[in-house]
């Protein structure tokens, strides 16, 4: 059609298009090149432009009468469907049905709803479809138009892939950096700039290190494993060290099947998060899932990120040391990172380790005493360093209380608390340690 009176465009700044799927979508090759079904007729309009005309005389069911071209689709993918469509001025309004499906087999299709409805001035009409019924059949582009009576004409028809130039990993679209920035892409994500915190001195048996600089990790290790996806984590530079970038996937899986772990003796998880400045916290979380060996389970460590006292401030590097009680002689084999912040957060000095006595000797455990234990009402702690927090945590690594005494005393009340298990972590300015306390 060489001139268009009305036009309905659709625009997708951030979207580009593959190549044409269409052959002869301007119906100016004949006889009618790639093009099938009743209602093929392609005629010239007067003017010198060809178009395809039908005419149905009797309504019957949309199908009864076609115009289709088989194409190569993929399940799974999104396409623009682009055509030209008029009826004559003695029809004045009717209906077609419109769709990208199946040639064969069960003619299943991805319908433009609600359908096309066709004036008598001509007018562009652009629709974005979603393949969702599999590859098991080929694939058309089809106009279905035998449920009304009266002339259609059809003409420039179009079906091309969207691309996603926000993600297709080049360099295009105005963006500064490949899929992300310019005045089309979201803003790039804001790595740290400074390192982790250094981890404490600890020996080397006390300490089970997944990714850290500082700790041996474990020999072997995968930190892309296929169970989870692949593509979660991406290793970068800050400050010198390595740091995880977490993108792309809901989930990571690191796997050391080939060097299994015993986690006897080990008290608490550890991880070095840094969360993108403004990042809104309201739902957010950081999980890690400890895989047991075969068919023994596993220990989740959940940390809702706006329920941490104190809350983790983005732009900040945020420290995770949670007790988790383990199970004597339990071996474990995978961790399972899972988060909704992908290109939001960053972590590092991912380790298991005992909270016993740091190889500084700043802090040992004969600087404080905890009484009574097991206790009904309440526990006191005295130390001979200023206590600065305690965070106390039940067996399934919640926090249930954050105190901050700053005194060489303090005093946990427990009357609140369910009968159980819970675990301290008392810190001050040289260390932290924590303790085991019993609720009666």
């Amino acid at each position: 059609m060489k001139k268009i009176t009305f036009i309905f465009i659709l625009l997708a700044i951030s979207f580009g298009f593959s190549q044409e799927l269409v052959t002869n979508g301007d119906f100016e090759t004949g006889p009618l090149t790639n093009w099938y079904g009743n209602a093929a007729n392609r005629v010239d309009d007067g003017s010198g432009n060809f178009l395809n005309e039908a005419n149905v005389t009797a309504a019957g069911d949309p199908f009864s009468v076609n115009l289709s071209q088989q194409i190569d689709l993929q399940s799974g993918s999104s396409y623009e469907l682009s055509f030209v469509a008029y009826t004559d001025a003695a029809t004045s309004s009717r209906e077609i049905v419109v769709g990208l499906g199946q040639a064969a087999g069960d003619f299943t299709a991805s319908l433009v709803s609600p359908n096309p409805v066709l004036s008598d001035t001509p007018k562009t009409f652009t629709y974005t479809l979603t393949i969702g019924y599999g590859d098991a059949q080929p694939d058309r582009v089809l106009f279905d138009i035998g449920a009304a009576t009266g002339f259609v004409f059809i003409d420039d028809v179009s079906v091309q892939e969207t691309v996603d130039l926000c993600n297709d990993g080049i360099l295009n679209n105005g963006e500064s950096e490949i899929d992300c920035g310019g005045p089309n892409c979201e803003a790039c994500p804001a790595p740290p700039t400074v390192a982790a915190p250094t981890p404490p001195n600890r020996a080397a048996n006390e300490v089970i290190s997944i990714f850290s600089d500082v700790y041996s990790e474990i020999p072997d290790i995968n930190y892309d494993a296929g169970f989870c996806g692949t593509g979660a984590v991406t290793e970068i530079d800050v400050d010198g060290g390595a740091v995880f970038a977490y993108n792309n996937q809901n989930c990571q899986g690191i796997d050391f099947s080939a060097n299994t772990q015993d986690l006897t003796g080990f008290t608490n998880l550890h991880a070095d998060i840094f969360i993108e400045t403004g990042t809104d916290l309201v739902g957010r979380v950081f999980n890690i899932s400890i895989v047991h060996q075969a068919g023994e389970g596993e220990t989740l460590v959940a940390t809702d990120l706006n329920a941490q006292s104190p809350a983790p401030v983005p732009g900040t590097w945020y420290a995770i040391d949670v007790p988790v009680n383990f199970a004597p002689n339990l071996i474990v084999r995978q961790i399972t990172v899972t988060s909704n912040l992908q290109n939001a957060v960053w972590y590092d000095n991912l380790y298991l380790h005992q909270d016993s006595v740091l190889n500084n000797d700043s802090f040992n455990v004969s600087s404080f005493t905890v009484f009574p234990n097991p206790a009904t009402d309440a526990w006191t702690i005295n130390s001979t360093q200023q206590i600065n927090e305690i965070q106390l945590f039940d067996i399934l690594g919640k926090n249930v209380a954050t105190f901050t005494p700053n005194s060489l005393n303090a005093e946990i009340n427990a009357t609140s608390l369910n009968k159980g298990m819970y675990f301290a972590t008392i810190s001050t300015d040289n260390g932290s340690q924590s303790v085991k306390l019993i609720k009666n």
